[in-house]
């Protein structure tokens, strides 16, 4: 986080650190992990939150699941290991495009007219448990019944919810219009997954349930 010009610049130990994770028995079966400022937090729930802290990386809703103390990795918790995820050509994946909206107070929907033709699914970042303004629903439910479009929080820790509020552009009016619910998944995270599923070919039934696997 801090370039080798400053003081206190810790790439070096960055890197060690995370030399130590890698080669560490007891980190092995964890899947990706990402290790920093000697925190170690599994890639699927790990995000940046601050332009230059060193300790930026964090996982909102569970916590770091290791340590780096004296040298020495001491894994905490174990995430529990999903399947994996279709196998994806690459140049089918260089080709499918998937757009991410993030909605606000204003928000009509204006920017997404015509996105269907352009791209093959969409991901929403919703406000809090996941709700836009009601202007922007119709416009979303037209898109859903043409392209999956994944429904997200852009509040940065906890999930959408499923059927807490009703009102239009809330989470269960959005459903209704064809919305997939991605739960606990970022949106960034969330665009990253339905991009991967689209280029494997997955279906839209197989889409629901991956998120709700994931999510």
């Amino acid at each position: 986080m801090r370039n080798p010009t400053l003081a206190g610049a810790d790439g070096p130990a960055n890197l060690l650190a995370a030399a130590r994770v890698a080669a560490a028995p007891a980190a092995r079966d964890l899947g990706v992990l990402v290790t920093l400022n000697d925190d170690v937090h599994a890639a699927r729930w790990v995000r940046k939150t601050h332009s230059t802290s060193t300790a930026t990386f964090v996982s909102p809703d569970v916590g770091p699941i290791g340590l780096v103390v004296e040298e020495e990795v001491r894994v905490l918790a174990r995430p529990e290991r999903r399947e994996p995820l279709p196998p994806v050509d690459p140049t089918r994946l260089g080709a499918t495009r998937v757009a991410l909206h993030t909605a606000t107070l204003d928000d009509d929907g204006g920017l997404l007219g015509g996105l269907a033709g352009t791209h093959h699914g969409l991901v929403v970042a919703g406000f809090g448990v996941g709700h836009v303004p009601g202007a922007l629903a119709p416009m979303l439910g037209a898109l859903a019944a043409q392209i999956p479009v994944v429904l997200t929080s852009r509040s940065g820790a906890g999930s959408v919810l499923r059927h807490t509020y009703g009102a239009v552009g809330s989470e269960s009016d959005l459903q209704r219009r064809g919305l997939l619910n991605g739960g606990m998944l970022d949106p960034y995270k969330a665009k990253v997954l339905l991009r991967l599923l689209l280029a494997a070919g997955v279906d839209r039934p197989a889409i629901a349930a991956t998120l709700a696997r994931h999510g």
